[in-house]
């Protein structure tokens, strides 16, 4: 399945075919021939995805601490976790779509992927799958958060009564405020001289939701870029306010993951029409995701992730020194291209 998601095959049918010119080399996974397609089939369905789910975790386990050690980003605050969902669309109706049934036609179905990244690891430490249709602010409640995180995430996870209790247990939240909150402000910050001119106002505000008073900061700041005030909230009153705008700038890196996902490892075909196949595809597309993460940090050699991936996804059946190879693949092609005729096979 691994070989499927980083080759890019668009069937089981595809994929046992493929397979069939490399029995030669698939000794080391312990296969004298490789299975069928009805029996991957059944694989797909029969093998908990949870299998797939404990190897990933087990690999983040492993290299989390490297990727942090290495990781090229300053960020404005220690422990920063973001979090989002994205959907991916189903042409079958295994999973609830999201929205209304469109007038012409069915509507598609869709399982979103609600994660939770450490912004210095760059892959997801926490993943849950769900019916599109299932709200992303249900998921807040599975966040492990250590106290004194700081956790950034879109408005679409507002949910005041975990905003308190996040207060109560000293976990930091960044958001922005939705368009039609009610709130009162109570009181209005003075900007100091090192505050940036994009800081229009920082206020303390109270909310009411079922019955409890909820304190909140609320920040609203100018974007000269795109022309347009951001309105912050957060629980977190001591930190500069150019800060709790830097925190939430730092949300986009986890839709940099997602894109780098999807555009690697495509989500498009997938090798099964039931719930149980297309998250075993999803955790497939993380495990390699996570490898080459790996990869390309512990190459000397500067690449590009998606001209790196490329490369080792045309020698998966190769036996090369992939470190050595990927640092200098001009060096290896000429080893292979001038030895001398007596160690090279013949064509015919």
């Amino acid at each position: 399945m691994l070989y499927a998601t980083l080759s890019g095959v668009s069937s089981l049918r595809e994929l046992s075919t493929v397979l069939l010119a490399c029995e030669g080399r698939i000794g080391h996974l312990n296969l004298k021939h490789f299975p069928k397609r009805s029996t991957l089939s059944d694989a797909n369905r029969n093998r908990s995805s949870s299998v797939f789910g404990s190897v990933y975790y087990a690999l983040y386990n492993m290299y989390a601490s490297f990727l942090s050690d290495s990781s090229p980003l300053s960020l404005p605050v220690k422990h920063l976790k973001i979090v989002d969902s994205t959907t991916i669309s189903l042409f079958s109706d295994i999973l609830k779509g999201v929205g209304r049934n469109p007038i012409n036609g069915k509507k598609k179905g869709g399982i979103k992927m609600h994660t939770m990244i450490n912004a210095l690891d760059d892959v997801p430490c926490l993943v849950r799958f769900s019916s599109a249709a299932t709200h992303d602010h249900t998921f807040l409640k599975e966040l492990n958060l250590e106290k004194g995180s700081f956790v950034v995430f879109d408005k679409a996870y507002n949910d005041y009564l975990q905003y308190l209790q996040w207060t109560q247990d000293d976990i930091y939240f960044v958001t922005r405020q939705k368009d039609n909150a009610v709130y009162t402000s109570i009181e209005e910050f003075e900007l100091s001289e090192t505050t940036s001119d994009a800081v229009l106002k920082d206020e303390r505000i109270h909310v009411q939701n079922k019955g409890k008073t909820i304190e909140l900061r609320r920040i609203a700041y100018w974007d000269s870029q795109k022309a347009k005030v951001y309105e912050f909230i957060s629980n977190h009153f001591e930190l500069e306010p150019d800060k709790i705008a830097a925190i939430y700038k730092h949300r986009w890196q986890i839709e940099t993951m997602f894109k780098r996902l999807k555009q690697n490892f495509p989500l498009k075909y997938f090798l099964g029409d039931n719930q149980n196949a297309i998250e075993l595809q999803i955790w497939c597309g993380l495990i390699i995701q996570l490898l080459m993460l790996v990869i390309q940090r512990k190459t000397k050699r500067k690449w590009a992730y998606s001209n790196m991936v490329s490369m080792v996804r045309f020698h998966l059946m190769t036996y090369i020194d992939l470190f050595k190879f990927l640092e200098n693949p001009e060096k290896q092609w000429k080893q292979l291209t001038t030895k001398p005729p007596d160690k090279q096979l013949a064509l015919f």
